[in-house]
C-alpha cells in the first residue's frame, strides 16, 4: 500500500487525469448493463457464485475492467474477492520481485575500447494499475529498457572507471531506469554489474603493463638494497680500520661460519708479509 502511496506521488497530473478517465462512470447503458449482470447473478446465485468469486494469492493482486473501464484506483487481493459474470474481467499481476539477466552487450567506451558487459537487474511492480493499463508487457519493456540503458551509461565511461567503479555505474543504472519505468508502476530495486570481458589483445597489454610495472619496482627496491648494504660496509670499513684486531675477530668468525656449514673445506691463513717480498720481485 505505501509503495502504491509513494507512486501515485511521483505521478504527475496528466498521469493522475488518464487514471482518473479509465475508472469513471460507464455510462448509462453501461449501467444498465451491469444491473441486468447483476440481476441474473443474484436469480442464478447457486450456478454463478462459481463464476463470480475469485481468488488471489497474498503475493498477487488483480486489476478488475468492468465493461473495459477499470473499477476502482485501488486493485484487489489478496484473498477473495467479486466479479460479475459476462461485464467483468480482471487481470492478475505478481507483485514478488524478479531478476533477470542483460544479456551480453557489445559496448564502445568513451576511450574507444570494445567491451562486453553483462549485468543483473531487480525490479517489482509497485502499482498494479499502472503496470497494467499504461503498457502492454511491464516485464519485456523493462528488460529491454534495461539494455539501451546499459549501453547509454557505460558508453559515457572510459575503461578505467568501467573497472573500479562498477558500484557508481550500477546506482546510476538504477536511477534511470527507476525514473523510466515509474509511469509503468516498476520499482526497479537493485542493479549489478557481473562481468567485463576484454579483448584478448587487450588483456595481453594489460597484462604485459603489469608486468613491466611490477618489475620496474623490483629494480628499484633491489637498487635501494645495495645501497644500504654499500653504505653499512663503508661504516664497517671504517670501524674496521679504527681498530687493526677488529679485521682478525672478524676473520676467525668467518671460519667458524665455514667450518660450521662446510667441514671439508681447508683454510690455511698466510700473511700478507710473507707474499711481500715476492710482490716486489
Amino acid at each position: 500500500m505505501d509503495s502504491q502511496i509513494e507512486s501515485q506521488k511521483r505521478r504527475g497530473p496528466g498521469q493522475e487525469d488518464l487514471i482518473s478517465d479509465r475508472t469513471g462512470s460507464l455510462g448509462c447503458v453501461g449501467s444498465f448493463i451491469v444491473i441486468i449482470s447483476g440481476i441474473f447473478a443474484i436469480l442464478l446465485c447457486p450456478i454463478t457464485i462459481w463464476f463470480c468469486l475469485k481468488i488471489v494469492q497474498e503475493y498477487e493482486r488483480a486489476v478488475i475492467f468492468r465493461l473495459g473501464r477499470i473499477t476502482d484506483r485501488k486493485a484487489k487481493g489478496p484473498g477473495i474477492f467479486f466479479v460479475l459474470p459476462c461485464t467483468d474481467s480482471f487481470v492478475k499481476v505478481d507483485l514478488r520481485t524478479v531478476s533477470f539477466d542483460i544479456p551480453p552487450q557489445e559496448i564502445l567506451t568513451k576511450d574507444s575500447v570494445t567491451v562486453c558487459v553483462d549485468g543483473v537487474v531487480y525490479f517489482r511492480v509497485s502499482d498494479p494499475i499502472a503496470s497494467v493499463a499504461n503498457v502492454s508487457n511491464a516485464d519485456f519493456s523493462t528488460r529491454l529498457l534495461a539494455q539501451t540503458t546499459l549501453r547509454n551509461v557505460l558508453g559515457t565511461k572510459n575503461l578505467a572507471e568501467l573497472l573500479s567503479d562498477r558500484e557508481g555505474i550500477a546506482h546510476s543504472m538504477q536511477t534511470n531506469l527507476d525514473e523510466a519505468t515509474d509511469s509503468w508502476g516498476i520499482k526497479v530495486e537493485r542493479v549489478e554489474i557481473k562481468d567485463v570481458k576484454l579483448p584478448t589483445q587487450l588483456q595481453r597489454a594489460m597484462a604485459a603493463e603489469a608486468e613491466a610495472a611490477r618489475e620496474a619496482r623490483a629494480k628499484v627496491i633491489a637498487a635501494e638494497g645495495e645501497m644500504n648494504a654499500s653504505r653499512a660496509l663503508k661504516e664497517a670499513s671504517l670501524v674496521i680500520a679504527e681498530s687493526p684486531s677488529a679485521l682478525q675477530l672478524r676473520y676467525l668468525q668467518t671460519l667458524n661460519t665455514i667450518a660450521a656449514e662446510k667441514n671439508s673445506t681447508i683454510i690455511f691463513p698466510l700473511p700478507m708479509d710473507v707474499l711481500s717480498p715476492f710482490l716486489r720481485k
